[in-house]
């Protein structure tokens, strides 16, 4: 017997844009929609999915998890561009200016990165 990873929380003061943002980015769709919680998955209920919770604290610090995405479908450029007109920023973490990828926020502040090689490419 094993655990199997069930979904990932993302703390949030106001879930509904975050979700709203994710579903966006990942082509997701709303699986569960709680005034707490509001839980994001793929369509054909595959996969671990996100848990957007609501709570009362302001984001203080940098991530301790992050997401790292890739593009797929596309090249890396273009995708950076799609995620920057959904509303994600550029964002330093301290990375040396020569990585492969590119570190980002949600409008809400959560960090993750776009890797450099898309998936067609690996």
């Amino acid at each position: 017997m094993t655990s199997r990873l069930s979904a990932i929380a993302l703390d949030a003061a106001d879930p509904r844009p975050v979700a709203e943002f994710w579903c966006a980015v990942l082509d997701w769709r709303v699986v569960e929609d709680t005034p707490e919680v509001i839980g994001i998955g793929p369509a054909d209920g595959t996969g671990p999915g996100i848990d957007v919770c609501r709570v009362p604290d302001a984001k203080t610090v940098k991530n301790r998890l992050h997401f790292d995405l890739r593009a797929d479908g596309t090249d890396t450029a273009t995708e950076l561009r799609r995620l920057l007109d959904l509303g994600a920023v550029r964002v330093d973490v301290g990375q040396d200016d020569d990585v492969t990828w590119t570190v980002l926020a949600d409008p809400w502040g959560n960090e993750f990165c776009l890797l450099g090689t898309p998936v067609q490419d690996l």
